[in-house]
């Protein structure tokens, strides 16, 4: 008898990801990939959703094909998603038009409109955990109803793109708490949509999908349409599915049923952390997301990460690895302005050059920059969960370093050196599709997704012990950015 397999969906803004799991062991046995097309310009960042669909189709089949799993052994699916991301559905189901992505930036002057119309920043904190940004959902639902208000009037299905496609798979409008956290429409608090939220972007809540209880929950079952264009059978389980950062924290095992109050540090083109909590999360420059499972998934993000490091070393003329401690040097990379701290028109920054300096350190101290920059958006997220980030048993917690940077030596090292802390290099690949398969095992049997990823061990890894924390090199990068924060909100560098 063929062992039972689930099926992992990464949906993310470039690209597809799919892998066929081991139901019992959590083994990787096949991947898939296929590429989305992003158009735009100007701010405009937008994909036709009919293309995730047939992505999906692509990188499903060789998962399949490269797994040498026939399609009848397969007992459920579920799908991660890029999250914020607007979909707009007429009555048949059909995308009025491109989705809005995330990094869609044409919605700023919606963010700001709506911040201010409900009271400012404080009063958006109470009610989602979030302040709008251009990014969230509700902003480019606004910018919809004021530039294309002929489509707005037409829409019969606002969906999120995790949404869009579970609906594809079993037919039914249903998405998660967590990536539902991501709209700016959803009370965390509450669980719900929040009807003042929606009464302010003229949203009427017969337009949203429901809400399940958890991203494992099963939302329907695999339509006869779907499985036939998928080459699957009809009736396997679909979850409910969920957004990507909270597919990534389930296949870290971090939730409810795992690890709880453990950061993870992402080193991705976007720097990221987050951690799964039982505290509400209520504090400006975090996202106060809600995990899948029934916590919390507070998020920190800084926009100058892998990217402008590998931009200050071509202009140097090194590779990635030839860095070392940058000494006097501070650099703040801030290529394309930054997000933690809040100075969007910044440009990158270089002081304290001297005769002896050499092009090494100048690139070790980019590292330096970024690593610290993240570092201090994970003292403010401990903060807001009620930990103290220099108490000596939250300092004993490793960090879970994720994303490419984390294959990196250089970038490990400076992590460990400016953090002070023990890292773990965990070793699972492809987290968020394989946080998707844990959800899709919890719609076929009914188990904990975190219980069920942590069971099959993706979150563990290289063990590396803290060193001591380089404190003479933090100080002069906070001291180099408190000097410089005029400068660089100008734009100066």
């Amino acid at each position: 008898m063929t062992a039972p397999v689930v099926i992992g969906v990464d949906s993310s803004t470039q690209s597809t990801k799919t892998v066929v799991i081991d139901a019992g062991s959590g083994g990787i046995l096949g991947v898939g990939r296929a590429p989305h097309t992003v158009t735009g310009e100007s701010g405009a960042r937008e994909t036709d959703p009919e293309i995730w669909w047939t992505a999906l189709r692509s990188s499903l089949a060789a998962a399949l094909d490269t797994s040498g799993t026939s399609p009848a052994a397969v007992a459920g699916l579920a799908v991660a998603g890029q999250q914020h991301g607007l979909v707009v559905l007429d009555a048949a189901g059909r995308p009025l038009r491109p989705a809005l992505l995330w990094n869609d930036t044409r919605s700023a002057p919606q963010a700001a409109a709506l911040t201010r119309a409900l009271g400012g920043p404080d009063a958006w904190l109470a009610r989602t955990g979030s302040v709008p940004v251009a990014s969230m959902t509700a902003t480019t639902w606004q910018w919809l109803r004021e530039h294309e208000p002929a489509v707005a009037e037409k829409t019969a299905g606002v969906r999120l793109p995790h949404d869009f496609l579970t609906e594809r798979l079993c037919g039914v409008a249903v998405t998660d708490p967590g990536d539902a956290s991501g709209t700016c429409w959803y009370d965390t608090r509450t669980g719900s949509y929040d009807p003042a939220l929606m009464d302010l972007v003229g949203l009427d809540p017969a337009l949203l999908p429901v809400v399940a209880t958890g991203g494992g929950e099963r939302a329907g079952s695999l339509t006869k349409d779907a499985a036939a264009f998928l080459g699957l059978r009809p009736g396997i389980p679909v979850a409910a599915g969920t957004g990507d950062n909270m597919a990534a924290a389930v296949g870290l095992g971090l939730g409810g049923a795992g690890l709880l109050d453990h950061p993870v540090v992402s080193l991705g083109t976007s720097g990221t952390v987050f951690t799964a909590t039982r505290t509400r999360p209520a504090a400006a420059g975090l996202a106060g997301f809600a995990s899948t499972d029934g916590v919390y998934l507070p998020l920190g993000c800084t926009l100058n990460c892998t990217q402008a490091i590998d931009k200050v070393a071509h202009l140097l003329g090194l590779g990635r690895e030839d860095a070392e401690p940058g000494g006097d040097v501070v650099v703040l990379p801030y290529l394309d302005g930054e997000r933690s701290p809040d100075l969007p028109h910044a440009s990158g920054l270089l002081t304290g050059l001297r005769h002896a300096t050499g092009s090494r350190q100048i690139l070790g101290a980019a590292y330096e920059g970024a690593v610290f920059t993240l570092l201090r958006v994970l003292d403010d997220l401990f903060a807001a969960t009620g930990h103290d980030p220099h108490a000596p048993d939250v300092r004993e917690r490793p960090l879970r370093l994720i994303g490419g940077g984390a294959k990196g030596a250089a970038w490990i090292e400076t992590v460990r050196r400016l953090s002070g802390r023990p890292v773990v290099i965990p070793d699972g690949e492809e987290l968020v599709a394989v946080g998707a398969a844990a959800l899709a095992a919890g719609a076929a049997w009914g188990d904990d997704p975190v219980a069920v990823a942590d069971r099959w061990g993706a979150g563990r890894g290289r063990e590396l012990p803290a060193v001591r924390r380089d404190d003479t090199a933090w100080e002069r990068i906070e001291s180099a950015l408190g000097e410089a924060t005029g400068l660089l909100a100008a734009g100066g560098g």
